[in-house]
């Protein structure tokens, strides 16, 4: 059985102006009518293969998480104040049985292909079950500067490769040169582990962070399905990421390659490119009147919007808030979120 983990921190700004505060990007409802959080416990039902799941979440999250759970059966990690993936993922180690294999998953990512992203699963249960820390990677299609990438070494049976390591986000020069040397993967952030295995890792690589969690837990508050994580305690965990503080140092790591249909949904134009989509490339969701336009994202916020003789720009409205861009400037979204904070 497999115990699936699922992050819902983070406040999502390379959304805004839909995402922010609250109305974090993971609890929209950005490629149909479930949210990207949603989407996500759905793709681990509980039953015969999977444990009901344990959603990792903020104080401001907590109602919106009950909501969208509805009535499945789920059990809820507080944190009291960010502190990276490391120190989340060292709370759900810390209160899981040494056993149990823990499923890590980012809330807010799509992955269209659910049987590819199953057995992608199934092989990295096994190299799990051997005690090697999993990693899944995202079979590249392009030379996308925006994610990092994972080098796979030695194949490991069928099941993946041993990964020789990790990079930084790269310049387009080498991320061409690694499309096309082949055995390179975009770094998903999903993860599998034995939970004892991950918890010796941690006490060998980052004891601070895992010992911050182990306490934490363990003088948490209780509500219900949620056990509330101490705020002293945890607050003295270092803020790293699973890969600095884990993945990157240890000598047991695997990668499994999958193509499954993912996106991090990092910008508007991710949305944009997974979108559906009229004859002329747009994608609009509202009430939108499109003449002599093409390739552009709509999202209307309710409103009555039209747009006449533009091609590649995103309009997205929210409230008072209206952002207008090209498509390609999506990762300039930031400035507007801080400017109307």
């Amino acid at each position: 059985m497999i115990q699936p983990v699922i992050l819902c921190g983070g406040a999502g700004t390379r959304l805004w102006p839909e995402s922010r505060g609250d109305r974090a990007k993971q609890f929209l409802p950005l490629t149909g009518e479930k949210s990207l959080f949603e989407q996500t416990v759905q793709r681990t039902p509980a039953g015969p293969d999977f444990l009901p799941p344990v959603i990792l979440c903020g104080d401001a999250h907590v109602a919106v998480v009950r909501e969208q759970i509805g009535a499945k059966e789920a059990s809820l990690l507080v944190e009291p104040m960010p502190r990276n993936t490391a120190a989340a993922i060292a709370l759900a180690v810390a209160q899981a049985d040494a056993d149990t294999l823990l499923l890590v998953m980012p809330s807010d990512h799509v992955i269209a292909d659910l049987p590819a992203f199953h057995a992608a699963i199934a092989k990295g249960a096994r190299l799990a079950q051997q005690d090697w820390l999993v990693t899944f990677g995202i079979t590249p299609d392009c030379p996308e500067t925006g994610f990092g990438y994972i080098a796979g070494g030695a194949a490991l049976g069928d099941e993946g490769f041993r990964v020789d390591r990790f990079i930084e986000k790269p310049p387009l020069a080498d991320a061409e040169a690694m499309l096309a040397a082949g055995g390179y993967s975009w770094n998903a952030g999903i993860f599998l582990f034995r939970a004892a295995r991950m918890r010796d890792a941690m006490l060998t690589h980052c004891r601070a962070i895992f010992e911050a969690a182990d306490k934490a837990v363990a003088a948490g508050m209780r509500d219900g399905d949620a056990c509330h994580a101490d705020a002293i305690e945890f607050e003295k965990a270092p803020s790293v990421s699973i890969d600095y503080a884990v993945m990157e140092k240890d000598d047991r790591v695997a990668v499994v390659p999958a193509s499954m249909g993912w996106s991090d949904l990092g910008s508007w134009q991710a949305v944009h490119g997974v979108g559906i989509k009229d004859g002329a490339g747009n994608a609009v969701s509202g009430d939108a009147f499109l003449h002599d336009c093409r390739g552009n994202l709509i999202r209307t916020g309710g409103k009555r919007v039209s747009v006449v003789g533009l091609s590649d720009i995103a309009v997205i409205v929210d409230g008072d808030d209206i952002l207008v861009m090209p498509l390609e400037r999506s990762q300039d979204v930031r400035t507007a979120a801080k400017a109307r904070e």
